[in-house]
């Protein structure tokens, strides 16, 4: 529900942006690395506004593989020690006689 939410306001913010650029058709020199190139506002507002939208994304998903590979590393080591636990400490067994009355 959380993630639905963020992806609506994310939406809106693009919509609105979109509507500003729309209502203004001025095309603009836009200077880049290599090379420069005349953008409506809209495209170019869009356009960017998306690029970066994705960068963050794939950003973020990378620290979180990052650290999903972490924890399941760590949870095998710990599966792994608690077997070797195990093994040099047997479980120790009580045996009860229960004596029964005549």
């Amino acid at each position: 529900m959380k993630y639905l939410l963020i992806f609506l306001v994310v939406l809106v913010i693009f919509i609105i942006s979109v509507i500003l650029g729309v209502h203004n058709g001025q095309v603009i020199t836009f200077n880049y690395l290599l090379a420069q190139g005349k953008f409506r506002i809209s495209t170019l507002l869009g356009a960017l506004f998306g690029t970066g939208f994705m960068l963050g994304w794939a950003i973020c998903g990378l620290f979180w593989l990052r650290v999903r590979v972490s924890l399941a590393h760590a949870q095998r080591k710990i599966k792994r020690m608690q077997t070797q636990l195990d093994k040099s400490n047997p479980p120790v067994t009580t045996s009860t006689t229960i004596v029964g009355r005549e």
